[in-house]
């Protein structure tokens, strides 16, 4: 690879990481080509685009983005891909799903999460429980409606009785 390549590949990995805030780092060397075809296929269906990336030129990407990505570089030992999605758990449950299959592959080096930066395969739990933004959202949006729906449920309880009350007045 010639060092002009070279530039432009980083160059491009230093978009994909400034346009992106889901950002997973994985090992998934040892995968036969069956089982590799088979991950890909689950990063697709799950939004998540999947690439092999070069450690030296991912680490020269990361230092030339304006993103703090703490200890990331430091994982970029071994075989790395990279996992980019717009949703913040989809890489974590493609991960997990796939070694429900009595696999240890692919093994999570670390992820970058909206700012937060997560090191080690022992993160995947908490990061496959992260919330995304729209789920979030609707969460707070059915805190606020709660107490409406009950001052307003309150109000036309409360009209009702007293619409009987006069009823039952006006008769007397």
């Amino acid at each position: 690879m010639t060092r002009e390549e070279k530039s432009q590949v980083i160059e491009d990995l230093a978009g994909k990481l400034t346009d992106n805030n889901v950002i997973y780092l994985a090992d998934i060397s040892g995968l036969n080509a069956s089982d590799t075809s088979n991950l890909r296929r689950a990063c697709f269906k799950a939004g998540v685009k999947l690439a092999v990336v070069k450690n030296t030129l991912l680490a020269k990407a990361m230092e030339s983005s304006d993103k703090d990505f703490g200890d990331l570089p430091e994982t970029l030992k071994g075989n790395t891909s990279m996992m980019i999605a717009e949703v913040s758990n989809a890489p974590a449950k493609v991960i997990k799903e796939f070694r429900k299959g009595k696999r240890e592959k692919p093994i999570l080096k670390g992820a970058y999460v909206e700012e937060s930066v997560y090191v080690g395969d022992d993160q995947l739990e908490s990061l496959v429980n992260i919330k995304s933004k729209e789920e979030l959202i609707g969460e707070i949006i059915g805190l606020l409606q709660s107490p409406a729906k009950n001052v307003i449920s309150a109000l036309q309880s409360g009209g009702g009785k007293i619409h009987g009350i006069l009823q039952t007045l006006s008769e007397k």
